[in-house]
This record gives C-alpha cells, structure tokens and sequence, in this order.
C-alpha cells in the first residue's frame, strides 16, 4: 500500500470534514480508496493462507463504508477519520470473529477476536474456558500471542479485553485461577503499529505473524460463538 497516499488524505479530511472540501478533493479520496482496497485484498489472500475459511470473502464484503452514520452521534461530522477492513468468515455484522485493519494517522493497529457478544454468548465462552483451561492457556499464553497481545489488563501499545468487568462475573467461582479471562467482556486483542507499517507489501508477512498468533484463541472463541449463529 501507498501509505503516505493514505496518511495524507485522511489528515487532510480530518482537517476538513465537511462535504463541500470532500467533493472538491473526491479525486483524491478515491486514489487513496484503491489503494487501500488492492491491500485488503492481498491481506485477505494472505491470511487464507493459514486461515482457509475466509478465502471467499471480497474487498467488498471486508472494507467498511468512509461515510458516517451521524443520526445518533454528537459528532455530524459526515466522514470517518480512518480506513478499516474486518476480514471474517461469516461478514462484517456476524458475531463469528475475524480480523481487522486500521489505518489512522497515529493510530493504526491489527486486531483479531469478537466484541459486543451478547450476555449468553459470553457467559458460553467463560463456561467453555473453564471447562477446557489447559487449552485455552496454550492459545493465549503461547510465545506468540504474549509477544504481540500481552495478557489482560495490560496497557500500552497493545491488549487483550477491550473492556474487563471489576470483579468475578455473577455465577462463576470467585476463587478460579485464571479469573482474569472470565473478568473480560470480550475477546478482542490488537496491536499498535507505526503509521509506516503498511507501507509497501513487506506488512504481509509481518501482518501473518501477528494473526497467526491470535488465530487459536480465534478459533477457540468462534467455536462456541458458531453454536448460537
């Protein structure tokens, strides 16, 4: 990918979010749109490569929408600030989980799992962890997923859990172990990357790497995830 390209277009329409500059500057939207879609698309072909199920899906079926929903936001202004792409078996709006690219000034990053999961599938994931722990550990304390994701709770460049309940979720045992992944609200890990990062093609391999890791504690998630699609 033209990175800089990218970079460029969305601080500029950061900078300018508003409809009369976008149209005005559409030519330039639309460069940095095709270039950033001829990346997810190599993505997708890259990551099928450890992970056939999501072989069939399309740049189309992965990249979202640049405009805003503004009907119940604060913010009217009318375009995103960022590029992203969630490549999943089952779409964008399926609970299944997947993995995402971002592109944002300052901000870009790779994440892998599921969020927003309703209270029942939640409760069936934390049920299912404490069934199988010896498993679950191996996905996500392996070399791999600590080196890029870390544990929960953790802060800085990268994490595992969005967001984490203060104590013991109601109806599990207070005294388990491993309580920390019971404390999650979902299984989402993402690391930050340098804004450099994407640029050119020498990402994919880098970009495999990273989801590879993450690709057990996945699999582990969507399998009761499935159950309830």
């Amino acid at each position: 990918m033209n990175t800089k390209l990218i970079l460029s277009f969305l601080k500029d329409v950061a900078e300018n979010n508003n409809r009369p500059w976008f149209q005005e500057h559409r030519s330039e939207y639309l460069a940095a749109k095709d270039d950033f879609e001829q990346g997810v698309a190599k993505a997708i072909g890259t990551i099928a490569e450890f992970d056939p199920s999501i072989a069939h899906i399309s740049v189309h079926d992965a990249s979202y929408r640049f405009y805003r929903d503004t009907r119940f936001s604060p913010d009217k202004s009318p375009y995103k600030r960022h590029l992203g792409a969630y490549i999943a078996a089952h779409g964008k709006k399926a609970l299944h989980g997947g993995y995402y690219l971002h592109i944002e000034p300052g901000n870009c990053l790779l994440a892998c799992g599921s969020y927003c999961l309703p209270t029942q599938i939640l409760t069936a994931c934390r049920n299912e962890i404490i069934s199988n722990i010896d498993e679950w550990l191996s996905c996500v304390q392996s070399t791999g997923f600590l080196r890029w994701f870390g544990r929960p709770g953790d802060h800085g460049d990268h994490g595992f859990g969005l967001a984490h309940l203060k104590t013991c979720p109601a109806g599990f045992p207070r005294d388990f172990e491993h309580i920390e992944y019971l404390r999650m609200k979902d299984y989402c890990c993402w690391v930050n990357v340098p804004d450099s990062f994407f640029q050119g093609d020498s990402w994919l391999p880098r970009m495999a790497d990273v989801f590879a890791s993450a690709k057990p504690m996945l699999d582990f998630t969507n399998a009761v995830i499935d159950d309830y699609e």
